[in-house]
């Protein structure tokens, strides 16, 4: 078994494709031995795809199987369950969680590398859908951002949009580095009721309407939000339930990964065939951080890849998934 403290340096300390491909390859054989759900997985499939010599040929594993089956390393042990969303009647993701401290350690780590010492900024959260049920990575994220950053403003936001728009004048003429983070539902009601011109405002979507509003398209969604907060640019958030890493998006919905995630995009018709820069397929997503679950994931995102990074087109309708059958477990 691997020394996981060495590990952790190990991922944090990646510079390059060969490092990369050097820790995927560890955490392969890891998850081969020692994962009973992904070590099904990996002898289910052909002898060829079961000694990969680069991070990008090995297998990863269908989503879907986080709705069915604990995926956790076989000595770990469950100390908190992150839960998908979902629809009313719909089978939830969960993904076992064995070391919380490590997920809070690298969301933040992953968070400033983008925007900066967290100390910084005032941590305004938006995220209505997500507090009134259990098991939210993405709660969990935004409550250690919102603790470090020490503001006397930062906080979680519900109903109250009219203190959210006060706040908000007042951290204006304050001149104070703010984030604002918020589903996309919740930050196009305030849209519709308060206008504000804060251009400095970092306003971040995490995405979806979780059923409250008719789906938008992405452009239209970040020129509503423009308009509102008086900003240039809406940036994003892109993280799962499954991961324990997140990419964000600046500006026009191009992702950045940080140096220990990729995204290899797959033939829609044939899992097993990788698609080249500016093609458009399922997205598969190799998470180093996601040491104990499974760091291979491939899910039902479509996407493609670019020298900009990644961008979200879309998802699989249920019936057009294809490789995420290969395993009746």
């Amino acid at each position: 078994m691997l020394n996981f403290d060495t590990l952790k340096k190990r991922i944090f300390s990646i510079d390059n494709e060969d490092s990369f491909s050097s820790v995927a390859l560890d955490l392969f054989e890891l998850h081969k031995k020692h994962n009973s759900v992904y070590r099904e997985f990996i002898f289910s499939l052909p002898k060829a795809f079961q000694k990969p010599d680069y991070y990008k040929q090995i297998p990863c594993l269908p989503i879907e199987l986080f709705k069915s089956r604990k995926i956790l390393l076989d000595d770990q042990e469950t100390l908190i369950a992150f839960k998908s969303s979902g629809t009313t009647g719909s089978i939830q993701s969960v993904h076992h969680v064995s070391d919380p401290k490590w997920y809070i350690e690298n969301s933040k780590r992953i968070f400033s590398s983008f925007y900066g010492d967290i100390n910084n900024h005032c941590i305004i959260a938006l995220l209505p859908s997500y507090l009134e049920r259990d098991g939210s990575s993405l709660v969990l994220m935004a409550n250690e951002l919102i603790e470090e950053s020490k503001h006397s403003m930062s906080g979680f936001y519900l109903a109250d949009l009219e203190q959210l728009y006060q706040h908000l004048l007042t951290l204006k003429s304050q001149k104070q580095k703010t984030i604002l983070l918020g589903v996309s539902f919740a930050l196009l009601d305030f849209a519709e009721k308060f206008k504000i011109d804060f251009p400095e405002l970092i306003v971040m979507e995490t995405g979806g309407m979780k059923g409250q509003r008719k789906e938008l398209i992405r452009e239209e969604l970040h020129q509503i939000l423009k308009n509102a907060f008086g900003v240039a640019s809406i940036h994003s958030e892109y993280g799962m339930t499954e991961l324990f890493s997140q990419a964000y998006s600046t500006s026009m919905g191009q992702f950045q990964t940080p140096p220990w995630m990729k995204i290899i995009i797959r033939d829609s018709n044939d899992p097993f065939a990788l698609l080249k820069e500016n093609e458009v397929g399922g997205m598969n997503i190799i998470d180093l951080a996601n040491i104990y679950s499974c760091p291979f994931i491939a899910t039902q995102d479509l996407g493609k890849t670019s020298e900009l990074g990644f961008e979200i087109l879309g998802r699989f309708d249920n019936s057009d998934i294809r490789g995420c059958n290969l395993l009746a477990l």
